[in-house]
């Protein structure tokens, strides 16, 4: 069970936080306001929510749990920059930051502390609170986007099957992505509006996104290579 506590400068005057781990991570999910920092070093993937049925956009960082693919690298420097892994171990309640004292974040001898001598936030607390700010306003956007894509039919389900150099073949199903010929075959209204919204440019960062996956493969092969 989770142990919450509102975060207080007093009470955790002392208190250290750790880099977020993504080795458990395969699909993370990103806003709007990130999309395109996010396409330039993965896929962004559409997937349903398996309670709701409703679509999010995520940012895909793997292909098994606990097979990380990144290491020391700045694939794993960009990939805890994600908001929602940047705020791993912290949430938002009513106008409260609510920690997670059990997470692996916290206590840790490496950490970073979270408050400054003066009791002011440090860096590592002001990145948490930028994204978890980021992740309440972007959520919304981000959904208005895709239904606007649904709306469109531009949203269509990706073929994500690999087979890797050890023999094994991987399908990743529930995947979709942003069809680039019904985008362009948009009419000019439609296209505009896309264009003013901002959200042309989204749609073709998620296109441009799926350069990584066969990136991702080779290094999900090396990583099978150096584990024989």
């Amino acid at each position: 069970m989770p142990t919450w506590e509102v975060l207080n400068s007093q009470v955790h005057a002392t208190l250290s936080i750790a880099a977020p781990s993504v080795h458990e991570r395969l699909l993370v999910q990103v806003v709007a306001a990130e999309f395109e920092s996010a396409a330039a070093r993965f896929p962004i993937l559409f997937t349903k929510n398996s309670e709701t049925g409703a679509f999010f956009a995520g940012a895909m960082l793997g292909f098994k749990p606990g097979q990380p693919l990144f290491a020391d690298s700045r694939d794993l420097i960009d990939a805890q920059r994600l908001f929602d892994v940047e705020r791993e171990g912290f949430y938002v309640s009513d106008d409260s930051i609510v920690i997670d004292r059990d997470h692996a974040r916290f206590g840790g001898a490496s950490g970073k502390p979270l408050f400054d001598w003066e009791g002011k936030p440090d860096e590592p607390l002001r990145r948490v609170q930028r994204a978890l700010a980021q992740l309440s306003v972007g959520l919304d956007a981000t959904d208005q986007f895709i239904r606007a894509c649904l709306d469109l039919k531009l949203i269509e389900p990706i073929d994500m099957t690999f087979r890797f150099d050890d023999g094994e073949q991987l399908a990743l199903e529930g995947l979709y992505t942003i069809s680039r010929d019904a985008l362009g075959a948009l009419d000019d209204a439609a296209a505009l509006d896309l264009f003013r919204r901002g959200w042309l440019q989204l749609a073709y960062a998620v296109i441009g996104s799926l350069q990584h996956v066969p990136r991702l493969a080779r290094l999900h092969n090396d990583r099978l290579a150096e584990a024989a």
